[in-house]
């Protein structure tokens, strides 16, 4: 069974960066193509950033282009996100997520992390 271990949330201002890690375990991790999901207070849960199984491909959000970078470590089954220039309008709980096929909507995910939660004040 597929398990994804979020860390790195916290406190930030507007303006700063946060890098986030995601460690895979129970599967192949080269067989699985890899994505951040955020869900912020009142709203649904949305698709953030995905990258493919050999790194070669990445995707975006359109509110995270240019701020956002995701990349993965295939020796430490690791998943990261790089966030910079944070906003407070990115305040969620981020969410790694795992699934076979490049998945751009976040319920179409098979698997997903605990959350980590990310607070951007103004």
């Amino acid at each position: 069974q597929v398990q994804l271990i979020e860390s790195g949330g916290g406190l930030v201002q507007a303006g700063e960066s946060l890098r986030l890690s995601c460690l895979f375990s129970g599967g192949s991790f080269s067989s699985y193509a890899m994505g951040w999901l955020r869900q912020a207070p009142g709203k649904e849960r949305e698709f953030v950033a995905a990258i493919s199984w050999s790194a070669g491909s990445t995707y975006y959000e359109d509110a995270v282009k240019g701020r956002f970078t995701i990349s993965r470590d295939m020796d430490k089954n690791m998943v990261y996100l790089e966030m910079n220039s944070l906003k407070p309008e990115d305040t969620a709980v981020y969410y790694c997520a795992a699934d076979r096929l490049i998945r751009v909507e976040a319920d179409e995910f098979e698997y997903w992390g605990q959350g980590t939660q990310v607070t951007v004040s103004s």
